[in-house]
Order: C-alpha cells, then sequence, then structure tokens
C-alpha cells in the first residue's frame, strides 16, 4: 500500500506567485527608465497590458466628438458616468471566472433577482432596514452563482451549459418573483429607498468630491509606500521610488479631471447641478476592493495559477474545487452589486430586463479590457476599462441617434477585434 506524499503549500504559493507576477515589470525593474524599457519589450512581445484598450478609447472618443460636439459637454460625460456604473460593475464580476479560464451566463439574471428581493424588502409594508435588504439581495446572487459552481465542480460539467441553464432559470425566476412581489404592477418593482437611488441619481458636494479624491490619493500613496518598504525590509524585489511616484500622479491627474468634470455646473437655465455621481465612489471602492484581493492575497494568486495551468496547479496542492467555487460566488456577489446600481439607474427592475444581452456585455467589457478567454490573464482595471469603451459606444450612437442595427454592429466590431487581439499577443509570447 502506497501513500501519496502532498506538497506543502508554500509550493502551491511560489507556483501562483510566479503567475501573478509575471506580468509586473515595476517590481524587477531599477529605475524609472529601466522600467519603461522593459514595459517596452512586453509590449513587443505581446504583453501590451491595457494600452490597446486605452488607445482604443481615445480613438473612439475622438470620433465620437467629430461627429458631434455635445459628446465631450460636462452633462454628457456626468451621463457617461452613470450609464457605464452598471456595465463596469457586471465586467468586473465576469472577471472572476475568466480568470479560471470558466464563464457564468447567469449573471444577467441573478444580479436582478437579488435586485428584485432588495426592492420588495424596501417597498410600502415592510418594515427592513435598506442595509440589511442589500445584504439580502447580495447574498442571494452570490448564492445562485455559489450552487452553479458545486454542481461545476462536483459533476465535473461544463461551465458553459451550466450557467446557461441558470441564465434560463433566472429568466423565469425573475418573472416569478415580480409577478408575487408586485402584482397588478405591470411586471415592474419600482425602488422607493431614496438612499439608493441617489447611488445614480444623487451627487457629492463639491467640497465632498475634492476631499474623497485627496483622501484616495493620499491611502494610495501610503499602501504603496508601506508595501514597497515591507519588500525592500524582507529583501524582496520592490519598485523604484521614481515609479511609485508615477502611479502615484496618474492616480492623481485621473481624479482631478473626474472631480473638476463633476463639480462643473451641468444644469440648464436656473438650475445649477454640481458634483461627482456616488456611484463613481462605489466603483472605486469595488475596483480597490477586487484589485486587491486579485493581486495581493493567497486567493488571487490562486485564481491566476488555476488559469494559467490547472493540472501544474494541482499537483502544487491547490484545491481547484474550493477557489472555483468562491470565484464564482464572489463573481455573483459583484453581479448583485450590479442589480443594485442598474435599480438605482431605472428606478427599479422589470420583466423586461435583458439578462442575456447584460451578460454578453459583461464578456465584452471584461475581454476587451485585456482578459483572457482561456483564461491566467487579466486585471479589474481592464473591465473597468472595457466597460467605459462599452458604454461609450453606446452613449456616443444615441447621440447620433442610428438604427438598434447599427448599435450592435458597432458593438460586436469592437469585440471582435478585442478577441483578434488577445489571440494574436498569446501567440507572440514565448511560453504560448
Amino acid at each position: 500500500m502506497s501513500t501519496e506524499i502532498q506538497p506543502p503549500d508554500i509550493e502551491a504559493d511560489e507556483l501562483a506567485s510566479h503567475a501573478a507576477e509575471v506580468a509586473a515589470p515595476d517590481v524587477i525593474a531599477g529605475s524609472l527608465g529601466e522600467y519603461a524599457r522593459i514595459w517596452l519589450a512586453r509590449v513587443r512581445n505581446g504583453e501590451s497590458g491595457a494600452l490597446p484598450v486605452i488607445l482604443g478609447l481615445v480613438a473612439i472618443v475622438v470620433y465620437f466628438q467629430s461627429r458631434t460636439s455635445l459628446f465631450l459637454s460636462t452633462g454628457n460625460l456626468v451621463n457617461l458616468m452613470t450609464q457605464a456604473a452598471w456595465i463596469v460593475t457586471l465586467g468586473m464580476a465576469e472577471v472572476f471566472v475568466l480568470l479560471l479560464g470558466e464563464i457564468d451566463l447567469s449573471i444577467g439574471y441573478s444580479s436582478a433577482i437579488g435586485a428584485v428581493i432588495t426592492l420588495w424588502m424596501l417597498s410600502p409594508g415592510h418594515h427592513f432596514y435598506w442595509w440589511f435588504a442589500v445584504i439580502v439581495g447580495l447574498a442571494v446572487a452570490a448564492a445562485y452563482s455559489g450552487i452553479q459552481a458545486v454542481i461545476i465542480t462536483r459533476l465535473r460539467l461544463p461551465s458553459f451549459v451550466v450557467t446557461l441553464a441558470g441564465l434560463l432559470m433566472g429568466q423565469g425566476l425573475l418573472l416569478f418573483l415580480i409577478n408575487t412581489a408586485a402584482p397588478g404592477s405591470g411586471g415592474t418593482i419600482r425602488l422607493s429607498n431614496n438612499i439608493l437611488s441617489d447611488i445614480e441619481g444623487g451627487s457629492m458636494s463639491p467640497l465632498v468630491g475634492w476631499i474623497v479624491m485627496a483622501a484616495a490619493v493620499v491611502l494610495g500613496g501610503v499602501v504603496f509606500a508601506v508595501r514597497d518598504s515591507r519588500r525592500r525590509a524582507s529583501n524582496l524585489a520592490a519598485p523604484p521610488a521614481s515609479v511609485t511616484a508615477l502611479k502615484i500622479a496618474v492616480m492623481a491627474v485621473a481624479g482631478v479631471v473626474v472631480v473638476v468634470i463633476g463639480n462643473t455646473n451641468r444644469g440648464r437655465a436656473f438650475t445649477v447641478l454640481r458634483g461627482v455621481p456616488w456611484v463613481v465612489l462605489l466603483i472605486m471602492v469595488v475596483l480597490v476592493a477586487w484589485s486587491v484581493l486579485l493581486g495581493r492575497t493567497r486567493f488571487g494568486r490562486y485564481v491566476y495559477a488555476i488559469g494559467g495551468n490547472a493540472e501544474a496547479a494541482r499537483r502544487a496542492g491547490v484545491n481547484l474545487g474550493r477557489v472555483r467555487v468562491l470565484a464564482f460566488t464572489l463573481c455573483g456577489l459583484t453581479a448583485g452589486i450590479m442589480g443594485i446600481i442598474y435599480a438605482s439607474f431605472s428606478g427599479g427592475i422589470s420583466n423586461n430586463v435583458n439578462g442575456g444581452q447584460n451578460v454578453l456585455y459583461a464578456v465584452a467589457a471584461a475581454v476587451i479590457g485585456g482578459t483572457s478567454l482561456f483564461g491566467g490573464r487579466g486585471r479589474m482595471l481592464g473591465a473597468v476599462l472595457g466597460g467605459l469603451i462599452v458604454a461609450v459606444i453606446y452613449n456616443g450612437l444615441y447621440l447620433l441617434s442610428p438604427s438598434d442595427a447599427a448599435v450592435n454592429m458597432w458593438t460586436a466590431a469592437v469585440l471582435l477585434a478585442a478577441v483578434t487581439v488577445d489571440t494574436l499577443a498569446r501567440r507572440r509570447r514565448p511560453d504560448v
């Protein structure tokens, strides 16, 4: 009788750390100039990161501004922030499973189901606190994806098939819940809570916007400084101070631009309307939290390791089933956040929610942002940029008033271009 000796966890950590740090030139650079040279070399080798996304976003913005001068107006840019919020959030949700080489097609409807439960608990006649209703709605959306993950891992079924069934089941559950919670309402359950309505409809005061922006930049700088000092104290490679300063400067510039746009009066006639929408702060909190989770924790390293080479991760001692279930659950949780944002944006949830189309927008946002369909590569920030591209296309085409066919063809062309860039980049990588 032979006994199989399990490798220690440290081996799994080393494998996962290597998979997560392959695309981190700032760690191995000794100066800003060397960082730039390493970055350019990686771009030539197919590791272009967010560069194609940023260039594509700039090109699309230039095109729409040339077609209509209203595109870069303050009012339209703020509208774009609110319109993009739910696409960006659903794109971040899909990143969790795409990094594993999986997919979740059900989140377009599970997000709406969670929102319906929250809105029902807040409807007249019920006496639930708004925060408790939100927690319940998020828990339902998370459990919906988590249950599907258990089926996928236990029965070893393809995630595409299981979550496609989840999509169809979710569509039926959504119809049932709305008809049960709001009979005779015409298939719509309204949002009756001012706090949740203000997520999309409310704005920070100009002063609060500046305070939040400054606090975010200072906090980011402190985190970077503490991280670098700890790495140096442990005799590990750390980014040079010039690279860290550059990152903080980019954060500050982006924050100033957003606050200036939001604080510019976009009211009409005698109405004064200023302030950055609250949803921007919510998106930033989710982005930072999930970026830290994927980039600075053992779970995040395991996700990248499994997506890069599942068999190697298994041999190194990574529990594939546990990581997959947790990743799907986090995907559902983030989709639940999207459901609340979507309800705030539209004023409620109806049985006409196109969950199938919404999940395609999520996949498009993640893939356009650089998340590989083959797993192992992608970042939450990329999903935010990809979601912005999808929202910019729809916002710009809305201003041009094209047909629905043109909107769909534009989105299809951009998604096809993103997948093509992803595939060509993988072919140019030396390890593929």
